[in-house]
């Protein structure tokens, strides 16, 4: 029986079995640091790409369609038209516009902390679209008029019957979306999977 332990790599003293036991360990946490830094980068790339989006888009708008004529793309079912938001997404709450400031600086805190820990590639998605569209909306409160943190949101994305929102609020509400989807998959930002 000795001789068969030996064959499928049972090691032959208990000292052995521990130091093999605590190899393992720190080849399984060598390889999950790579792993997680894959996934911060996605995170941070994700983030990285929705932000020049939204902002090169509101450049645009600002320089081209700002104080002219709506621009119709599907009839009156869908027009480019820029408007000020004080607000937060979708117009609402234009009365709080520094506490939507405050929370979006908060958010974007939480997951910059929340990314140390991140080794699912859907949450970094997820993560990523929030933190980028956050970024896109407040850089609009810090540097555009009125003032610092008072600042209004260029919005121009205007669908019938819906309010006027921007790209950032898009990759806002994506996230959002992918990050209920993923709680009800049972699906945790560390990769670990639970089924209550």
């Amino acid at each position: 029986m000795a001789e068969a332990e030996r064959i499928i790599g049972t090691p032959d003293t208990p000292g052995d079995s521990g130091a093999t036991a605590a190899g393992a360990g720190e080849q399984g946490a060598a390889a999950e640091r790579p792993r997680g830094r894959r996934r911060i980068a996605v995170l941070f790339a994700v983030a990285a790409f929705a932000y020049a989006v939204d902002l090169v888009s509101k450049m645009l708008v600002v320089a081209r369609l700002e104080h002219h004529q709506p621009i119709q793309l599907l009839g009156d079912w869908l027009e480019l038209n820029a408007l000020r938001n004080p607000g937060a997404a979708f117009g609402f709450g234009q009365a709080f516009t520094v506490i939507f400031t405050v929370i979006a600086a908060a958010v974007i805190v939480v997951i910059v902390r929340l990314a140390r820990k991140l080794y699912s590639l859907p949450w970094a998605i997820a993560l990523g679209l929030l933190l980028g569209g956050a970024l896109g909306n407040l850089t609009d409160r810090i540097f555009r008029s009125p003032g610092i943190f008072k600042g209004e949101v260029v919005d121009f994305i205007a669908p019938k019957h819906f309010a006027v929102f921007n790209l950032a609020d898009s990759a806002i509400v994506c996230g959002g979306i992918l990050i209920v989807l993923l709680s009800f998959r049972g699906l945790d930002p560390d990769g670990t999977v639970h089924k209550d």
